[in-house]
């Protein structure tokens, strides 16, 4: 969340902020709160204060033997106890106001970021690689994998209903061996630390990372009352809740394969065809925790890890800057690796890499001791797909299409696939 001291003495940068994201002006109803809240404080400690103090004079009077005066104050301190609780529930419930707001207002965009309205108004970074040069025609990722006889949406409908997939056999083999091969890859050469994670979390984390209360109608909720991870990121982030870092130990930077769960409730009618967009699906999540100045260059550097998985792949991808429209709600600045599926004929995402600044970190309480200072500061958060896998698993299937209908395995991938080099359909 956004910090109200800043919109205090920044209001006209925050309605400036919030004009590029395509919402509407708050500050006016921010600091009429904020001013609400502080002068209730102020009331509130007047109040204790004269209590106090019409104590010490009580049994001031006492001592002179006044009477009147010490039953005069007597009363004056018992309406100060009947008036002050009520107060006190009144500034509770502004206060509570107050963070309510604050925990809805997205993140403020970094300077350079693109002002636009939507996904066409991004801003095209770099492009790597070279589309594949066929002969023989694409074909979307259901369609070779129905052929093959190893996907099947059919069975996974009669399961669990729509937006599911079963996968056998080697087409299986090579869903898991994408997702050990990122592992290996983030924290073999990359420095991540691999954490395993609950999948299962209570309301103070989603809430840490900004799922909660924006976005819940996007969660899945068990009847205990605890959420199903949309991403790691939520875990990953809030390894670091009410706790002070030393400056000296960061980044620390976190990787954790695990299934991701989205019920897509604004996605009706959109990929329903095919494994793209699933309630459940597996992702390689990155995390990392750093101090205010290395934020930026962290970004730099997380982009780059992940797209090293897609360059190890041979799959050809842009770069894109997400422009304040289309950016997430956390973050000041995105960039989205899209790779080339020749079945859509098009790209498609499968990496998102946000830096969030402190906004995460207000939210969980985090914070870092930096070095020759006494006060502390909020850590700066970020995290990224390191990729999705099962669009990578797309992305492959799409790529290394064979005219016969076999699916290559990627040469990354070998160690993994135990002597399989292609996937052809099952016997």
């Amino acid at each position: 969340m956004l910090d109200i001291k800043w919109i205090r003495d920044n209001p006209q940068a925050l309605d400036a902020a919030l004009a590029k994201r395509h919402a509407p002006p708050q500050a006016e109803a921010f600091l009429a709160l904020d001013e609400k809240r502080r002068s209730l404080l102020q009331s509130l400690q007047d109040m204790q204060s004269r209590r106090n103090s019409a104590s010490k004079e009580i049994g001031a009077a006492m001592a002179r033997q006044d009477g009147a005066l010490a039953e005069q104050l007597k009363a004056e301190v018992a309406t100060l106890k009947t008036t002050m609780p009520a107060l006190e529930e009144e500034s509770r419930q502004v206060e509570a106001a107050l963070n309510d707001m604050l925990s809805r207002v997205p993140n403020i965009p970094y300077d350079d970021v693109p002002v636009g309205e939507d996904e066409h108004g991004n801003v095209v970074a770099r492009t790597v690689g070279a589309k594949p040069g066929w002969n023989h025609a694409a074909r979307e990722h259901y369609e070779i994998g129905e052929a093959l006889g190893l996907m099947d949406f059919e069975r996974a409908a009669k399961l669990s209903g729509a937006r599911f997939t079963v996968l056998t056999g080697h087409l299986a083999r090579l869903e898991r061996a994408l997702g050990q091969f990122m592992l290996d890859l983030h924290t073999g050469e990359h420095g991540y630390t691999e954490v395993s994670s609950p999948l299962m979390v209570r309301d103070d984390a989603m809430y840490g990372t900004g799922q909660l209360p924006k976005f819940a109608e996007d969660l899945f909720r068990t009847t205990d009352g605890r959420w199903l991870i949309p991403t790691a990121e939520v875990t990953l982030t809030n390894l670091v809740r009410d706790e002070i870092l030393e400056q000296e130990k960061l980044p620390l930077r976190f990787t954790a394969l695990t299934p991701s769960f989205r019920s897509e409730a604004g996605s009706a009618g959109r990929d329903t065809r095919g494994m793209l967009r699933q309630h459940q699906f597996w992702k390689c999540e990155l995390v990392s925790i750093t101090d205010a100045d290395s934020a930026v260059e962290e970004h730099e550097r997380m982009t780059a890890c992940a797209e090293e998985v897609l360059k190890r792949l041979g799959l050809h991808y842009r770069v894109m800057t997400l422009c304040t429209g289309d950016m997430g709600f956390g973050a000041r600045k995105t960039y989205d690796l899209e790779v080339w599926l020749p079945g859509q004929d098009t790209y498609r995402e499968i990496s998102s890499c946000s830096v969030c600044g402190d906004f995460q970190a207000r939210r969980m309480n985090a914070r870092y001791r930096a070095r020759d200072e006494k006060a502390l500061k909020f850590v700066h958060t970020l995290n990224g797909s390191g990729t999705a896998v099962g669009r990578c698993l797309i992305a492959v299937m799409e790529n290394y299409l064979n005219e016969d209908g076999s699916v290559t395995v990627p040469d990354a991938l070998l160690p993994y696939m135990g002597g399989v080099t292609r996937i052809e359909k099952a016997a």
